[in-house]
C-alpha cells in the first residue's frame, strides 16, 4: 500500500451568508423550516449504529410556539446506558487503528455536508428548537460547527508533527494515542456548534464517545447525528442517548474504562461531576480528562473616553442576541457617569426598535427563551427588582409565555454594584448597569474583578490607551476571552479560542490545538540504532 506525508486541506473560516431579503438561501431556509415544522420526528437512541425506541418519551416543541409538538425523543435505561459503553469500548478496536487520513477524511466530509446539502436543515432546526434567528443559527449551527471540524483536522496534523529531537545514534519519536477507554460529551442546548463539536474533537483523535445531548437540543441533534453517519463515522465510534441525566452520568462515571468527559453546562453540574469522578478515581484504569466549559457573568467595563454609541451597541448586541442565552453573553456593565446619559439614550432607542417573535419572521432580533423553567426564573428576578429601592428598570421589565416563552430584553440600573442582578448568572435577556464616579476607574476594575465567580468574557471600551493598559492587567484573570473595543460574544474558530476560568471551566480553549491535547495520551518511542553490549562507563577506567 502506498504511503506518504498527507497534506490536509487548509482550513479557512466559512463565509456566513447573509440571508438578505430575496436571496437564494433566504428562500431555502424558509421553505425548509416549514418544511420541518409541519411534520412531526421520532427520536431514538443511537446505539452502535441501531436506532433504538423505548417506552419512555418525551415530546420536543419550539420555545416560541410551545403548544406545537414538532415530535418526541426516547429516554434511556440504565442497559441501554451500559449497551453504549460496552459498543464503544468494542468499537474502539477499530476505529484507534483506523489511519489518521481516514479520520480526517470523515469528518471534513461532514463539514461539506454541513456548508451544502444539509446547511438548510441544520440551521432551519436550529430556529426551530433553540428558537435561533437565522442569523444567530448560521454563525453557529453552520459555520462554527463547520469551522470545528476543519480546523481540528488541522491542529490534529500539527500536533502530529511536533516531534522530539534526534541523533544519529537513536530516533525519537512521539506517537499521539487516543485515551485508552470512552470519552463521555456532554452539550448544552444553546450551541448546536458545541453539540457537534463535543463528540467529534474526541473521535477524530480516535476516541470513542457516549454522547448525551441537552433535552432542549434534542431536536438538532438529530440533524448532526445524520451527518456524521452519512459522513461514515462507523458504528458504535459516536452513540447518542437522551433520558435522566443522573443516571447517565452516575452509569457512564462507574465504569472502569471511563476516560475522560467533555462538557459545556451548568457550573454546578460540572462541580457534581468533578466530584463524582473523584470519589471513583480508584475504580478507573487510567486518570480522567476532566474538561468543562461552564457559567459566565460577564462584563463590560466603559471608560469615560468611550464612545458611548458604541458602548451602547456592544450592550445591544452582547446582552440580547440569541435572548443573552450564551455563555458570554453581557450580564453586567460598568459605564463611566460623565457618558451615562448618551449611553442611556442610545440603548434605549436600540430596544425600543427590536422587533420580538417566531424566528421565521426574519424582521425578529429577539426570540424565546428556550423552555418554561428559564422563563419562570428570569421573570422572578425581573418582578424583584422592580420592587427594589436599589433597582430601576429603564428597558424592558415584561415578559409573556401564553404563546412561546417571551422575555422582553430588560435593562436594570443599580446604585449597588453588588446587587443580586449583578453577580448572579441568569441566562437569559436582562442586564444589569452599574453606573460609577469617573475618578474611579481602577477601583471599578477591582470591583469588576472580585464581584463575580466566573471568569469567561469580559470587555473594556475606552479611546484612552493608558486606561486600557490598566484594564487589561487589573483584569488579567477575570476573563479567558477578554475583548478591546468590541462585545465580549462572536469567539470565531481559528481566530479566539474559547474558554474561561475560576468558575467558568477548565479553559482548554476550543477551537484550538489546546482542546485536541486533551483528547491524546502521547507515547514515546526511542529506537537505539546500535545497542551496547558493555555495562561499563568511561569513568569507571
Amino acid at each position: 500500500m502506498g504511503k506518504g506525508f498527507f497534506k490536509v486541506p487548509v482550513a479557512v473560516n466559512e463565509p456566513i451568508k447573509s440571508y438578505a431579503p430575496d436571496s437564494p438561501e433566504r428562500e431555502e431556509v424558509l421553505k425548509t423550516y416549514k418544511k420541518m415544522y409541519a411534520e412531526t420526528i421520532d427520536v431514538p437512541l443511537y446505539i452502535n449504529g441501531k436506532e433504538i425506541t423505548t417506552k419512555d418519551t418525551a415530546t420536543m416543541s419550539p420555545p416560541h410556539d410551545h403548544k406545537h409538538v414538532l415530535g418526541t425523543y426516547h429516554k434511556a435505561k440504565k442497559k441501554h446506558i451500559e449497551e453504549a459503553i460496552a459498543t464503544a469500548l468494542e468499537a474502539r478496536k477499530k476505529w484507534s487503528q483506523m489511519p489518521w487520513e481516514q479520520r480526517a477524511g470523515i469528518f471534513l466530509r461532514a463539514a461539506e455536508l454541513i456548508a451544502g446539502p444539509y446547511r438548510a436543515k441544520i440551521n432551519a432546526a436550529t430556529m426551530l428548537a433553540q428558537s435561533k434567528t437565522i442569523h444567530q443559527a448560521e454563525i453557529d449551527s453552520a459555520c462554527e460547527l463547520i469551522d470545528f471540524l476543519r480546523f481540528n483536522v488541522q491542529y490534529m496534523t500539527e500536533i502530529y508533527a511536533e516531534q522530539p529531537e534526534s541523533t544519529s545514534g537513536a530516533w525519537n519519536r512521539l506517537e499521539y494515542r487516543p485515551l485508552e477507554g470512552f470519552v463521555y460529551a456532554i452539550t448544552p442546548f444553546n450551541f448546536t456548534a458545541i453539540a457537534g463539536n463535543l463528540p467529534a474533537s474526541a473521535a477524530l483523535m480516535g476516541n470513542v464517545v457516549v454522547w448525551k445531548p441537552s433535552d432542549s437540543q434534542v431536536y438538532s441533534a438529530k440533524v448532526i447525528l445524520d451527518i456524521f453517519r452519512e459522513a461514515g463515522v462507523p458504528d458504535g465510534v459516536i452513540n447518542m442517548v437522551m433520558g435522566d441525566p443522573v443516571m447517565i452520568t452516575d452509569t457512564v462515571l462507574a465504569s472502569p474504562d471511563f476516560s475522560g468527559v467533555h462538557f459545556t453546562g451548568s457550573t454546578h453540574v460540572f462541580k457534581d461531576i468533578w466530584q463524582k469522578i473523584g470519589n471513583n478515581i480508584h475504580n478507573y484504569k487510567t486518570y480522567p480528562r476532566i474538561v468543562g466549559e461552564t457559567g459566565g457573568k460577564d462584563f463590560i467595563v466603559a471608560h469615560k473616553s468611550a464612545n458611548p454609541q458604541q458602548v451602547a451597541t456592544a450592550i445591544a448586541r452582547g446582552a440580547f442576541e440569541f435572548q443573552g442565552q450564551k455563555c458570554s453573553a453581557a450580564s453586567r456593565c460598568y459605564v463611566s457617569k460623565s457618558i451615562w446619559k448618551e449611553v442611556k439614550t442610545f440603548l434605549q432607542a436600540d430596544i425600543n426598535s427590536f422587533k420580538i417573535g417566531s424566528p421565521e419572521n426574519m424582521n425578529n432580533f429577539i426570540t424565546a427563551v428556550i423552555h418554561e423553567g428559564s422563563f419562570d426564573k428570569l421573570a422572578k428576578f425581573i418582578d424583584a427588582a422592580k420592587k427594589d429601592k436599589k433597582a430601576e428598570i429603564i428597558a424592558g421589565g415584561t415578559y409573556d409565555k401564553s404563546v412561546g416563552y417571551f422575555i422582553d430584553p430588560t435593562v436594570i440600573v443599580t446604585e449597588d454594584p453588588k446587587y443580586t442582578t449583578m453577580c448572579t448568572e441568569l441566562f437569559g435577556p436582562v442586564v444589569t448597569i452599574y453606573v460609577f464616579d469617573d475618578k474611579k476607574w481602577e477601583e471599578t476594575l477591582e470591583l469588576v474583578d472580585n464581584t463575580s465567580e466566573y471568569a469567561l468574557t469580559g470587555a473594556v471600551i475606552s479611546e484612552d490607551r493608558y486606561a486600557l493598559e490598566t484594564a487589561v492587567k487589573a483584569l488579567e484573570n477575570a476573563a479567558g476571552n477578554f475583548y478591546i473595543n468590541d462585545k465580549p460574544t462572536g469567539a470565531v474558530v481559528g481566530q479566539q479560542p474559547f474558554g474561561g476560568a475560576r468558575a467558568s471551566g477548565t479553559n482548554d480553549k476550543a477551537g484550538s490545538k489546546l482542546n485536541l491535547y486533551r483528547w491524546i495520551s502521547p507515547r514515546m518511542i526511542k529506537e537505539t540504532f546500535v545497542t551496547p553490549v558493555d555495562y561499563k562507563y568511561p569513568f569507571l577506567g
